[in-house]
């Protein structure tokens, strides 16, 4: 029996998809809507002291860190969990929150991996998602069939906290794209061309990226409803200064971003998809980016 917690954006056709292939799953969110629709699909509503009792391997896809120790160590969380017990985490969290909970964890006989995602709400739908794994390899393959029906590539990076360090890299580059595309067509659109043609023109050359691919077509057709939430990525951004400093590695790109965020943050953008981070360069520029219809 699999325990399933966070049944938001990605975390629901993650625990759909598991269902669909025949596993069992017993599900937990504060979200009763998506606990009902979850459950119409055969998983399990259950309390996350129940999970804890019953499930030998725990996936968990919270918004953050704190959550995320809250559900595996907190009062009204899972408990006590039986020796050999497997946590796989698929939050985006700081290496340095992964290590504490697989530390905490193993005084416990319990098997910790940082397995965060990407791929957006489309990924998660389609299970293609990809996984960035830290932790033992014996707990890898164990975890494989799961992965395998959740995305459509895993990989091993290293030890507990390597998942995360890869994601917060992802996220960086991802991020960063997304703004220099919309600094970019915010400039096209202004000089006068079409940004729907200037997309056609550019997206099989060297500019062509799946981000660009992804995010321009939302653009162009005002589309920000959230697949990832500029909130959660202004969160791992964060994230990705918190542990640059740590380590000294100075980040002067993505420290701007994070302020463009901020920016986004203050003019109430934080649900919209991140392909609105476009909205901060329009409003600079005092125009909207929007292709003609074919």
């Amino acid at each position: 029996m699999i325990g399933f917690i966070g049944l938001g954006i990605m975390g629901k056709p993650m625990a759909l998809n598991l269902l669909k292939n025949n596993v069992e799953v017993m599900v937990n969110d504060l979200n009763e809507e998506a606990l009902k629709e979850v459950s119409l699909s055969g998983g399990k509503p259950a309390s996350q002291k129940e999970i804890g009792q019953n499930c030998d391997i725990i996936m968990t896809i919270l918004p953050n860190g704190k959550i995320v120790q809250s559900v595996l160590f907190g009062e009204n969380g899972v408990g006590q969990l039986k020796p050999g017990t497997v946590v796989l985490d698929m939050s985006s969290v700081t290496p340095v929150e992964s290590k504490y909970c697989a530390e905490k964890l193993a005084d416990q006989g319990v098997e910790f991996m940082d397995a965060p995602v990407s791929g957006g709400e489309p990924g998660a739908v389609n299970g293609t998602l990809a996984f960035m794994a830290g932790g033992k390899k014996e707990v890898f393959d164990k975890l494989t069939p799961y992965f395998n029906i959740m995305g459509s590539s895993a990989v091993l990076i290293g030890p507990v906290g390597s998942g995360s360090v890869t994601k917060l890299t992802n996220q960086v580059i991802v991020n960063m794209t997304i703004a220099s595309v919309s600094e970019a067509f915010v400039l096209a659109q202004k000089a006068g061309a079409d940004p729907r043609k200037v997309y056609e023109a550019i997206r099989g050359g060297l500019a062509g990226s799946a981000v660009l691919d992804a995010k321009i077509p939302m653009i162009l057709d005002r589309n920000f409803k959230p697949g990832g939430k500029i909130s959660i990525n202004h969160k791992d951004i964060k994230n990705v200064l918190a542990t640059a400093h740590e380590i000294d590695v100075p980040m002067p790109l993505t420290a701007q971003l994070f302020e463009i965020m901020q920016c986004l943050k203050v003019g109430g953008h934080m649900n919209d998809d991140h392909g609105g981070i476009i909205q901060y360069f329009e409003q600079l520029a005092g125009v909207q980016v929007k292709g003609t219809k074919e």
